[in-house]
């Protein structure tokens, strides 16, 4: 199955650990030795300046991380295809009250002319305030922001006196794929707030909001609570960070998932009629593959098509997929390309 890297189960060993964590009671809300673990941990990835506040969902750790950087007159500005404007059926909005700016990023990546665009904005009553810019790494697309790319951006956001947000759901596949520290990625290129993910990775459900700074962490303990998102048994969601980042777990699931992106880019480059439409950068291939492909393509291995008119379809590669699962859907799709 190549629909979604939310489509693979858990993880035996993040299994295991929430089993251990089970075992007798624990002081709730946070106060246990698991959630003092995975925090501990969390702070060497991402410095010892970050605080980490863990949540249930990547809807719930986007919103959150927005709340405390977005005021209800506030925008948020962002590509017309990130998760916060398209995929959160309007949680930012309907939460928080912000509005969500959209601009048409290249590739899937905003640009720090983008931002400044919404400069003329600023302090002018008939209009939301741009007050953060959120960015997605990797894109929705499937694509990378480099370093240098990331800190023009925040170097635009912060010179208008905007902060930046992370949507880092998938970080750990870019991690891998640039083969840089998380750290790298987020606090040293002025990220101010990252949601940072790992259900998509091999847990269960295991998400949160990492702050940089400290003037914004001061509240976000009661803007979670507020929200919904502050877990009574912490424990079961902080065992699975202690699981996935104790022996880099994390980064291993995700290079295997990008690893059989590339596997099946590279298979389908000699497919008539099929064609790679972005970079492979991260675990995710876009094609155009012909409409009479694809109802039979998906009996056999589900897909999401992307966008209906070209065809564009999404294939997700996961922390759990082998060659072999892989081969077999090149072969699926070479052997439906013939038949056409």
């Amino acid at each position: 199955m190549f629909a979604s890297d939310n489509s693979s189960g858990i993880h035996p060993r993040v299994l295991e650990a929430i089993a251990r964590a089970n075992q007798g009671h624990a002081v709730s809300y946070g106060a246990d030795e698991w959630t003092e673990r995975a925090h501990a941990l969390l702070r060497s990835l991402f410095g010892a300046g970050a605080t980490p506040f863990l949540t249930f969902n990547g809807t719930g750790a986007n919103v959150l991380g927005l709340s405390v950087v977005t005021p209800p007159y506030g925008s948020i500005v962002c590509t017309d295809c990130s998760h916060v404007a398209t995929d959160e059926c309007g949680a930012p909005e309907r939460i928080l009250g912000a509005k969500v700016s959209t601009v048409d990023g290249h590739l899937g990546k905003l640009s720090p002319d983008q931002v400044e665009r919404f400069v003329s904005n600023i302090g002018v009553q008939h209009h939301n305030q741009p007050r953060v810019v959120s960015v997605t790494q990797p894109t929705e697309l499937g694509t990378l922001y480099e370093v240098a790319e990331l800190r023009e951006i925040a170097a635009a956001a912060h010179a208008a006196g905007m902060r930046v947000h992370m949507d880092g759901a998938r970080l750990a596949n870019a991690c891998a794929a640039l083969d840089m520290e998380p750290r790298t990625l987020t606090a040293d290129v002025g990220v101010d707030v990252l949601s940072f993910g790992l259900t998509k990775n091999g847990a269960m459900g295991a998400e949160a909001v990492i702050v940089f700074d400290a003037e914004i962490a001061r509240d976000l303990a009661y803007q979670r609570k507020q929200q919904m998102q502050l877990a009574s048994k912490m424990r079961f969601l902080a065992a699975q960070f202690v699981a996935m980042l104790e022996d880099d777990l994390w980064l291993r699931n995700a290079a295997n998932a990008n690893r059989m992106a590339t596997r099946l880019a590279d298979g389908i480059e000699s497919i008539e009629r099929v064609a790679g439409v972005y970079p492979v950068q991260a675990n995710a291939v876009f094609a155009e593959v012909p409409h009479e492909m694809i109802a039979s393509l998906q009996e056999r291995h589900y897909f999401y098509v992307w966008e209906p008119d070209r065809p564009t379809v999404r294939w997700m590669a996961s922390y759990d997929t082998t060659d072999a699962v892989v081969d077999d859907f090149v072969q699926a799709i070479r052997e439906e390309g013939d038949a056409l």
